[in-house]
């Protein structure tokens, strides 16, 4: 009974380290879009670098206050710049390297990004139209 027991052990360990392996390979999931803002993983973050020329990428956790506060103000901007800067957002708690890998240590943080380097950072939930002046600034575009 006891070989049994190990057998079936080893089947399930061995079919769960195969989905591992298959989910490892599969390409990075498309980009999600939501309300002109797109949403950015682990997996998505360095194409998204690459395909867009101006990036503004809002981190962002579920339990932070001040993160709640500032979406509707970057839902907003989204849809004034649209074809001209691209919106992301990227929950640090699901994506902790990303955190990481910027030194992020407060949030709400908008790391913005020009032809896939980072140009300006944005710490705290800025109000709209200060943020707007910023984003113009940043990216050299006409108010």
């Amino acid at each position: 009974m006891e070989d049994e027991e190990l057998r079936k052990i080893r089947e399930k360990k061995l079919e769960e380290m195969q989905h591992r392996i298959e989910q490892a390979h599969q390409p990075p999931p498309p980009v999600q879009k939501k309300a002109g803002v797109i949403v950015l993983d682990e997996r998505s973050f360095e194409r998204a670098l690459r395909e867009n020329p101006r990036l503004v990428i809002d981190l962002w956790a579920e339990w932070c206050g001040p993160c709640k506060m500032l979406s509707p103000t970057i839902a907003s901007l989204a849809g004034e710049f649209t074809g001209k800067i691209t919106f992301a957002k990227v929950n640090t708690d699901q994506n902790p390297g990303i955190a990481m890998r910027f030194g992020i240590s407060a949030i709400p943080t908008l790391l913005l990004f020009s032809g896939g380097r980072l140009i300006d950072t944005v710490v705290g939930a800025y109000p709209r139209d200060p943020l707007r002046a910023r984003l113009v600034k940043s990216f050299g575009i006409a108010a």
